[in-house]
């Protein structure tokens, strides 16, 4: 690899050693490497028409398939920069983060473009309108092309209820590659898997980990990403070589299937802290040589990855701790106290993080670059870091384990998110003074968050008040926040706890007097079969919920990915069945319900 070019350019290089090698694959089709570089310069043609160019940013809207890789890969082409904007986030979302960016278009495809009604911007369709200009002016924009020119804007939780977008350049990204070359043994021969949201940078290195050096990317369906069992499948039927997991989703699939995974060489874990005895089952079951895992800590602030530490057996003797090894080559780590002082090897200190993969700052949000992002010395010796919120510790021989936050940001998932963006928005409602939102762990990973309603002094609220309002503040979140930010359960509590210092105690909330909404008829009224008394039952014991309707999506109702499956697995042993949760059309009581049925009936 080269430095000094950008990702299309170096994708271009792979295009032409061996174009016809495929270079994605979906549900929906296959592209070659020389197919995949057409269309995206037709989408480049039309976007450069409209006048894109570096440092412009473009919209991209697109479902699971190989169009999304043909519009990224276009936008880049047309010399511009991409804002990922996932069609499952709620309408509100996707309207603030394209007005947020201020894109001058957006790339999209017309299966989501009920996502995009009230759009603002104009819209190049992928699947409509697809004649372009005879000019090449796809190719003029790869030359005109500069390392230091934008690749993407992925925006993360905001602490003051405001997301904010990241800038991120070409060349943070080519050096990323470049500094794991050692550590992956990137090779034209593995298959890679698109499986985290374009909107996590996780996909990044998903991504380029394929097409920058001629593998093939397989693009993981919504029902895949949810099912481990599907995932497990499709691990085996595609062959793929290298995976990439939070610890979440790992989890899952180590209880997915006892099967062999015979060409899977490498696992990297990365977006959340790494339990290591979570492990234990699949040492047991694969050893700890094929494939390797490594475990990789990041920031989207610094460009997905800054250390890697390979995890062995060895490991296990250690459970509390979470290894994340030495920094990236290029990669500069810093550990400071509360005085801005380094602290002392075994001391816990605040991460600041330095070297190439240091992002341009925040988009339209200057005084939130200068907080988060420092230089420090002068003239010849001036360092950029980025201040992370994490706490570490270095041991005596060099390695660094982490501790936790600094603050009050939540990892779920691989996802950032700052409570007081969820908590600004439920605290919107007249009725209360305040909300909390802190995560709750129920155990093998599956962490939801649960938010703290806490009313004016005074006020009474009755069973079927309390109802109500659980109910709109519920539907709010669902309407306003992605899937990862809603809370599963609401508890009204009449006294916030404080630590000495005046903060509020998130760990002493699970403990406080509260209430709850009061459970409802999942039917709403209308007479329940056998079956769907039975599913909302195991519903209602797995979410920790009551109330939740007969034609309630699960999922807008705070279930996150693992607790759905935990819900199948229930269904599954009362039953004796073998759902995978792909058989649902949609994730309720009774499509639940109806597919047990017809399990039953044969």
């Amino acid at each position: 690899m080269v430095s000094g070019k950008t990702l299309h350019q170096l994708f271009e290089v792979q295009a032409a050693r061996m174009p016809d090698r495929v270079a994605v694959s979906g549900a929906d089709r296959a592209l070659t490497y020389r197919e995949l570089n057409a269309e995206a310069d037709a989408v480049a043609a039309r976007l450069r028409a409209g006048g894109a160019g570096p440092d412009r940013l473009i919209g991209l809207c697109v479902d699971r398939s190989a169009d999304l890789v043909v519009g990224l890969l276009g936008i880049l082409k047309a010399g511009a920069a991409y804002v990922p904007v996932d069609p499952a986030y709620p309408a509100d979302r996707v309207a603030f983060l394209l007005d947020d960016s201020q894109v001058s278009a957006v790339v999209s495809v017309s299966r989501v473009a009920e996502r995009l009604t009230d759009c603002g911007a104009p819209v190049v369709w992928l699947d409509r309108d697809t004649e372009a200009p005879a000019a090449p002016a796809a190719p003029a924009a790869v030359e005109e092309s500069r390392e230091s020119d934008l690749a993407y804007v992925i925006y993360t939780s905001g602490s003051t209820g405001v997301p904010k977008g990241v800038l991120v350049e070409h060349r943070n990204v080519v050096r990323l590659f470049e500094q794991t070359t050692e550590l992956v043994g990137y090779s034209a021969d593995d298959v890679w898997t698109l499986f985290h949201s374009i909107s996590f940078d996780f996909s990044v290195w998903e991504l380029w980990g394929a097409l920058l050096h001629g593998g093939r990317l397989v693009v993981a369906g919504t029902e895949t990403v949810r099912s481990p069992e599907l995932l497990h499948k499709l691990l085996a039927d595609e062959g793929v070589t290298v995976l990439n997991q939070t610890p979440s989703a790992f989890r899952r699939l180590v209880g997915a299937s006892t099967a062999t995974l015979p060409a899977l060489r490498l696992v990297v874990f990365g977006g959340e802290r790494l339990d290591v005895k979570l492990l234990e089952p699949w040492f047991a079951r694969y050893g700890d040589e094929r494939p390797a895992l490594v475990n990789m800590y990041g920031i989207t602030e610094t460009t997905v990855h800054v250390t890697a530490r390979a995890i062995t057996r060895a490991d296990l003797d250690e459970p509390g701790v979470s290894p994340i090894g030495r920094p990236l080559p290029e990669v500069t780590l810093h550990l400071l106290g509360e005085d801005g002082s380094p602290v002392a090897d075994g001391t816990p200190g605040e991460l600041y993080v330095g070297g190439t993969g240091v992002a341009r700052g925040y988009h339209r949000r200057p005084e939130l670059t200068a907080e988060r992002f420092r230089t420090v010395g002068t003239g010849a010796d001036a360092v950029r870091l980025y201040r992370s919120g994490d706490r570490a510790v270095r041991t005596a021989g060099g390695e660094y384990l982490y501790v936790g936050r600094a603050d009050d940001q939540i990892k779920i998932r691989g996802f950032r998110i700052e409570p007081g963006e969820i908590e600004a928005l439920l605290a919107d409602d007249p009725r209360l003074a305040s909300a909390i939102v802190a995560p709750q762990d129920h155990g093998e990973g599956d962490v939801r968050l649960t938010a703290y309603l806490v009313p004016p002094p005074d006020a009474e609220i009755d069973d079927e008040a309390l109802g109500r309002l659980v109910a709109e503040v519920s539907a709010r979140a669902a309407g306003t926040l992605p899937e990862h930010m809603r809370p599963s359960a609401y508890r009204l509590i009449t006294e916030v706890p404080t630590t000495a210092q005046g903060k509020v105690d998130r760990s002493a909330l699970p403990a406080l007097p509260h209430r709850q909404a009061p459970a409802g008829p999942a039917g709403a009224g209308a007479e329940l079969t056998p079956t769907q008394q039975q599913v909302d039952a195991i519903v209602t014991e797995v979410l920790a919920r009551p109330g939740i309707g007969l034609d309630d999506d699960l999922f807008e109702h705070g279930a996150t990915s693992l607790a759905f499956m935990r819900v199948i697995a229930s269904v599954n042993r009362h039953w004796k069945l073998s759902l995978t949760g792909a058989e649902l059309d949609a994730a309720t009581v009774r499509h639940l319900s109806a597919c047990v049925d017809a399990q039953e009936s044969k």
